[in-house]
Order: structure tokens, then sequence, then C-alpha cells
């Protein structure tokens, strides 16, 4: 069972956070993505968090981001995102701006090469 209660009163505090942390594109971050409805990416553990590719920063406190999951995925709408001997995959469908405050901890940056090909399949699939 999805435990909704649990993510709304989480996304209460983190929305009362004062903190600014400070992003870049090409960075993997663990994110509070939430409890979402149906088939949506959500997140896992106490934090409800996932995995997520920053795509665009539009300001300190707003970023575009791509969900990574590690279930191999292929065609259209899926690349393939490799950081330090892990493959995960970004599932174009579910990009979304989120705020910075969601953010929790930098797992690392991608290469310029890679990214330039995950924003190419990205633009391709919409």
């Amino acid at each position: 069972m999805k435990d909704f209660d649990g993510w709304n009163t989480l996304k209460k505090n983190i929305d009362k956070q004062e903190k600014i942390i400070f992003c870049n594109t090409r960075e993997i971050w663990w994110c509070s993505i939430g409890m979402n409805i149906g088939t949506e990416l959500y997140g896992k553990n106490e934090l409800f968090e996932r995995p997520v590719l920053v795509l665009k920063v539009f300001n300190k406190e707003t970023i575009k981001v791509v969900p990574l999951t590690t279930k191999e995925k292929d065609g259209n709408y899926y690349a393939s995102v490799t950081l330090r001997d892990t493959t995960s995959y970004a599932v174009f469908t579910h990009v979304r701006t989120i705020s910075t405050k969601r953010l929790s901890r930098k797992v690392g940056r991608i290469s310029k090469d890679q990214f330039k090909e995950i924003i190419q399949k990205y633009k391709d699939s919409l």
C-alpha cells in the first residue's frame, strides 16, 4: 500500500526548509520525488527518494530533472546513464520541474559527451 500520508507529512517539512542547494546540469542527485499515482515513478525509503539527473538549472530554487531507474529500459523514451560503472536509465516520460529543496545528496556528474547524447535523445522523444 502506498504511504500517501507519510509523503504528505515529509513534503510539508521539506517545504518549510530554508536551505538552498546549489546544483549544476549533468549532476545526479538523490531527490525526494514523492509518492505518486498509478504507474508514475515514485521515491523509495523514508525520504521517498529516487536518483535524478539535472537537465536544466533555471535559478537557485528551480530545476528540470529526469528521474532514473536501475531497471533496464529500451526505446524512444529512455536513455542509459552511466556513472562510476553503474548504469541507470533516464525516463523521459517523467521529466519534471522541481524545487531544489527536494534534493538531498549529490551522487556525481556525468561527462559532457554523455549529457549531450542524453539531451539529444530527450529532444528526439518530444
